[in-house]
């Protein structure tokens, strides 16, 4: 038990307590209800150490105050009280003690795992895969930096764990996408579904600002998603043979609608 202001307040407390019981004799009622509620602040402030010790000295001085007040030997119901108040003290001081160390160890814990969090939420803003993780509810707990970046995304927005249908809006209102104006609404309610499912199979996007990522929903054990945004415009559009770019740009159309009008334009 290290000393300080916590460690000392129970034992300090409980001999003023005495103190005052002697000095003011049978002026006042048994100090016992007091010394329990001592011991039990003493267990809150510093542990099982500052507790037993402060119900130690509980009992010794009420042993004290009955040897000042009674002839020897003492009464049965002397004893009585006196048991009891070396049997409740003391469990209060083992109660007491032992929930602050489990509430230390929880908080301990957490800041564990708080710190953890902030150094993955870190190492997942300097890579440049956009990563999104959303409850079960399809809210985005977290957003890193290239997501934001990709998609425009102000951090009031992100931060402010807004629903995936929510970002898939946002794209669209900010012209992210490199679809037409009629399909953005199929496109839409066809990442949702798969959001909502949970399915799995990779998909092309392609925006506007001439980026390709491929998108990827992974279903969570909580119920949650995990949504990956990976570059791919290196992979993608650098291996496209210049005369057949709108056919390629025609397969990574998610709705097929752009491959049908290439298709029939080619007849």
């Amino acid at each position: 038990m290290r000393l300080g202001w916590r460690a000392i307040c129970g034992p300090v407390l409980t001999a003023a307590t005495l103190l005052l019981a002697i000095l003011f004799d049978r002026s006042v009622p048994s100090p016992a209800p007091l010394f329990v509620c001592i011991v039990a602040l003493a267990g809150a402030l510093s542990g099982f150490a500052s507790a037993i010790t402060s119900a130690a000295l509980a009992v010794t001085g009420a042993a004290l105050l009955l040897f000042f007040h009674r002839a020897m030997p003492f009464a049965t119901a002397d004893l009585v009280q006196l048991g009891l108040l070396a049997v409740t003290t003391a469990c209060t001081a083992a109660i007491t003690g032992l929930m602050r160390e489990r509430l230390l160890g929880t908080f301990a814990a957490e800041r564990q795992s708080h710190a953890t969090a902030a150094r993955l939420s870190a190492a997942l803003d300097q890579v440049d895969i956009g990563i999104v993780l959303l409850d079960a509810e399809t809210r985005a707990e977290f957003i890193n930096r290239a997501f934001r970046d990709y998609f425009a995304v102000p951090d009031d927005i992100a931060d402010g764990k807004p629903p995936f249908v929510a970002l898939m809006y946002h794209g669209r209102d900010t012209g992210a996408f490199e679809l037409p104006e009629d399909e953005l609404a199929t496109f839409i309610a066809q990442r949702m579904e798969m959001v909502r499912i949970g399915d799995a199979t990779p998909i092309n996007i392609a925006l506007r600002s001439g980026e390709v990522l491929r998108f990827v929903c992974a279903a969570l054990p909580d119920g949650g998603r995990m949504l990956s945004y990976t570059p791919v415009t290196d992979l993608v559009r650098h291996t496209d043979a210049p005369s057949r770019a709108d056919y390629y740009r025609a397969l990574r159309d998610p709705t097929g609608r752009k491959l049908i009008r290439y298709l029939r334009a080619a007849e």
